[in-house]
């Protein structure tokens, strides 16, 4: 069974940085996603006033799997959404562009990925197909 849940412990958020090939970010917010007790990856994240950010969004040597990253990055959007924060930017280092647009970011114009979430929860989600 895939989970996608926030680290809790700092320690093992720093395991899981290593693993992934990340630096720790003690500052940061972090959820990981595992498979059958199997880990895949981590997304690091914080919030503040201009909005969401993820910092690094890795996966585990030879773990890659677009289903669980689109998951990871969307359970990690609606959690800054829920917080209240209704702009998210993906500032992490991720050469799969496919995966960061079908998570929902574009390119704004000074080129940054980002995305309004204001609404995008909502049912039906904005993604759904009308």
């Amino acid at each position: 069974m895939l989970e996608v849940l926030s680290i809790q412990e700092k320690s093992e958020q720093e395991r899981i940085c290593g693993i992934c090939g990340v630096p720790y970010r003690p500052e940061t917010m972090a959820y990981s996603a595992t498979r059958d007790g199997d880990l895949k990856g981590i997304c690091q994240f914080t919030m503040n006033a201009e909005g969401g950010k993820i910092l690094d969004f890795a996966w585990a040597p030879e773990k890659y799997e677009f289903e669980t990253f689109f998951i990871l990055g969307r359970g990690v959007l609606n959690f800054i959404d829920l917080c209240g924060v209704h702009r998210a930017f993906f500032d992490a280092d991720c050469q799969n562009e496919t995966l960061v647009k079908a998570i929902g970011f574009s390119r704004n114009s000074d080129g940054r990925w980002e995305m309004d979430l204001t609404g995008f929860f909502y049912d039906p989600c904005k993604h759904s197909p009308k």
